[in-house]
C-alpha cells in the first residue's frame, strides 16, 4: 500500500472513530484497514490511536499527523488539478457546512442542482450552528453568517440577514404591540438558544446601542421550536435571523416587531480555504453558490 493510500486510510478511521466503519466507506475489508495503519504507525515509529475494546481515538502525534495527512492530501490534489488543466471537469468528493436552517432552505436545494451538473461529484454536508475548523473537519466549504475574524480563508460576500423580532398576527390582537424594546417586560417572550443566552436583549436606537434585560417563559434549544411557538401565536420570538422566518413573514403567518430598533445587518459569506490552486470541485461549487445566493431576494 502506498503512502498516500494509507494516509487516506489513517484519515477516514480518524473522522469514522472506528477500523470498521471506516473500511466500509473505503470498500475495504476491515483487516486490510488495520494493516494499513499498523504499517503506517511502524514507518512513523508511533501510535496513532488509542484502541479499546468499545473505542478507538487519536494519540497526541496522532492529531498532529491529521492535520498533516489532510494539508498533505489537499496539496497533492491541487498538484494533479495543475497537472490537468484549470478546466478540468469538477470531480471528487465536496464537503460542505453551514448553519443548520440555512444548509436546509438555501444550501441543500443549490447543492442538488449543482450535483444534477456535475455527475462526477459527490457531496457530503455538516449543517451545525456552530463555527467549524475547515482543516480540522476536512471541509471545503462553508457558510459563515456574521462578521469574519482575520484568517486565511477565501470569502466572497453574498447577502446579508437582519436579526429581528417576530409575532403572529393573533398574539398581537390579544396582547398587543410593543413599542419599544422596554415594552417587552409586559409580554410572553420566545428565546431560541441557538442564537444565545444572555439575560440581555441588544437592539439599537439613532445608532446607539440599547440593552433591556428581559425573562424569557421559555428557552428552546433550536430555532425551529421558537419559530413554531411563535406561528402558533404564544408570544413574541427575539434572536431570528430573517432568512429563518422569510416563508412566514412572505405568507403573514408571522410578522416584525420593533423594526426601527433593529441592530445591522450581518453579512453572508462563502468561504474556502486558501491555496495555491483551488480545485476545479470547490471553484466550480463556489461560483454557483454565490450566483444563485446573490440571486435570492431574502439575503438582500
Amino acid at each position: 500500500m502506498d503512502r498516500f493510500h494509507a494516509i487516506q486510510v489513517f484519515i477516514k478511521v480518524a473522522e469514522f472513530g472506528g477500523f470498521a466503519a471506516a473500511a466500509r466507506d473505503l470498500t475495504m475489508s476491515p483487516p486490510a484497514v488495520t494493516r494499513a495503519i499498523a504499517m503506517l504507525e511502524d514507518r512513523l515509529g508511533t501510535r496513532l490511536f488509542v484502541r479499546t475494546t468499545r473505542s478507538v481515538r487519536l494519540t497526541e502525534s496522532g492529531d498532529r499527523f491529521l492535520q498533516d495527512g489532510r494539508r498533505i492530501l489537499l496539496e497533492l490534489e491541487e498538484a494533479e488539478e495543475a497537472a490537468i488543466g484549470s478546466h478540468a471537469e469538477p470531480r471528487g468528493e465536496l464537503r460542505i457546512t453551514g448553519p443548520v436552517l440555512f444548509g436546509r432552505m438555501f444550501v441543500t436545494p443549490i447543492l442538488g442542482d449543482f450535483l444534477e451538473r456535475y455527475p462526477m461529484v459527490n457531496a457530503q454536508t455538516l449543517f451545525v450552528d456552530r463555527i467549524v475548523n475547515l482543516m480540522d473537519e476536512g471541509l471545503d466549504v462553508a457558510i459563515r453568517i456574521g462578521d469574519l475574524p482575520d484568517s486565511s480563508l477565501i470569502a466572497v460576500r453574498v447577502g446579508t440577514v437582519r436579526r429581528v423580532m417576530v409575532a403572529s398576527p393573533d398574539y398581537i390582537k390579544n396582547h398587543g404591540l410593543p413599542q419599544r424594546p422596554e415594552d417587552l417586560s409586559q409580554h410572553r417572550l420566545i428565546q431560541a438558544l441557538a442564537m444565545g443566552t444572555s439575560p440581555e436583549w441588544v437592539f439599537q436606537e439613532n445608532g446607539n446601542p440599547l440593552s433591556v434585560r428581559v425573562e424569557p417563559r421559555i428557552r428552546m434549544n433550536t430555532n425551529d421550536a421558537a419559530i413554531e411557538l411563535a406561528v402558533r401565536g404564544w408570544g413574541l420570538s427575539r434572536l431570528l435571523l430573517s432568512y429563518q422566518v422569510a416563508p412566514y413573514l412572505a405568507d403573514g403567518r408571522l410578522q416584525t416587531v420593533l423594526s426601527a430598533f433593529e441592530l445591522p445587518p450581518l453579512p453572508i459569506h462563502v468561504v474556502h480555504q486558501e491555496g495555491r490552486i483551488v480545485s476545479a470541485k470547490v471553484r466550480s461549487f463556489v461560483d454557483f453558490m454565490v450566483e444563485r445566493l446573490r440571486a435570492d431576494s431574502t439575503l438582500n
